[in-house]
């Protein structure tokens, strides 16, 4: 279980003896040793209220910490057993190769769509996970077009996922559509909603591309084309 210091016990550390004791627990960081600085000039700055190691706060916060480090543990087992299982299932291989796509949500694209060749069109596939869309219509009036949400509300989810994943990457195609989407109005809350709603769309018809055609993901940048469409020059 999870035994990281409490930040009310971190401050009766010297900087020194921090760093001693939660090297190993840290996990793995590129600079551990800044991040360990970082993260015991914090405690010494927090705004928290100073409680006691046997305090109710510190109990709780000790069980939600381990409930965490449970967590951590079964998804690495579920990533260990879909490695067993898929390793070598070329679409399983495919799909990873696609930034934000990871060993779980291959796992789960594969085990929801089933076998994506199957569709004809790409248009077909999104129809399945429901991110086509939908108006409403009544005589001469037409309502704003949105998504149906009629197909696998679970292969949107972890499309969605994939999506946050990809735009906290350096450089992809999912981030620049992002950018592309609410550079005319980056502070809109709404804007951002829909483009990360268009992200993980096109996800959706990444998956399906590499699996079809059976090859990995290539990083390509899109380009707005005349019409105001963003078209991709990649899969």
């Amino acid at each position: 279980m999870l035994r990281f210091p409490l930040p009310c016990t971190i401050t009766k550390y010297s900087f020194e003896e921090f760093v001693e004791e939660a090297w190993d627990i840290s996990g793995r960081k590129v600079n551990k040793k800044a991040w360990l600085a970082d993260f015991y000039q914090t405690a010494h700055e927090s705004i928290g209220l100073p409680i006691s190691e046997d305090s109710c706060a510190a109990s709780m916060l000790k069980v939600i910490l381990q409930e965490h480090q449970s967590l951590c543990i079964t998804l690495k087992t579920i990533e260990h057993q879909a490695e067993l299982l898929l390793g070598t299932n070329k679409d399983y291989l495919n799909l990873k190769s696609i930034p934000g796509i990871g060993p779980i949500i291959a796992l789960t694209v594969l085990a929801e769509a089933g076998n994506l060749k199957r569709f004809n069109h790409y248009r077909q596939f999104l129809n399945f996970c429901g991110f086509n869309l939908s108006t409403k219509q009544s005589g001469n009036f037409r309502g704003q077009s949105k998504l149906s949400k009629n197909g696998n509300a679970k292969l949107r989810y972890v499309f969605w996922l994939a999506g946050t994943v990809a735009l906290r990457m350096r450089e992809n195609t999912f981030r620049n559509k992002y950018e592309n989407y609410i550079k005319r109005d980056p502070l809109n809350a709404d804007l951002k909603r829909k483009a990360y709603t268009a992200v993980a769309a096109k996800m959706a018809r990444v998956a399906y591309s590499v699996v079809k055609h059976e090859t990995n993901y290539r990083c390509f940048f899109e380009s707005v084309i005349p019409s105001g469409r963003i078209a991709s020059s990649g899969p």
